[in-house]
């Protein structure tokens, strides 16, 4: 893994603003991306590889990756199964 790149496990399911959303949050991503501002990452989440996409702020310091209903139909996962995940820089 070159340092362009952050591996990890995480459950489906963000908490923002008392709703759970389906995004997968980034451990460490403030370091990782050094802001706090949306950047653009491919991000690959068990097979499926998702290109150019935002890697949105969570409110809390932190950043999340959306999997919209077609990206987790395509995993056969929802909100609480686990993934594993790589972020890409771009």
């Amino acid at each position: 893994m070159s340092a362009d790149q952050l591996s990890f496990h995480t459950t489906i399911g963000v908490e923002v603003k008392g709703e759970t959303w389906s995004c997968v949050e980034i451990p460490g991503s403030a370091d990782f991306f050094g802001t706090g501002k949306t950047v653009r990452v491919d991000a690959k989440v068990d097979d499926l590889v998702i290109e150019n996409v935002g890697a949105m702020v969570t409110g809390t310091g932190g950043h999340m990756v959306s999997l919209n209903a077609k990206a987790r139909k395509s995993l056969g996962k929802d909100i609480g199964d686990k993934v594993a995940v790589t972020i890409t820089k771009r």
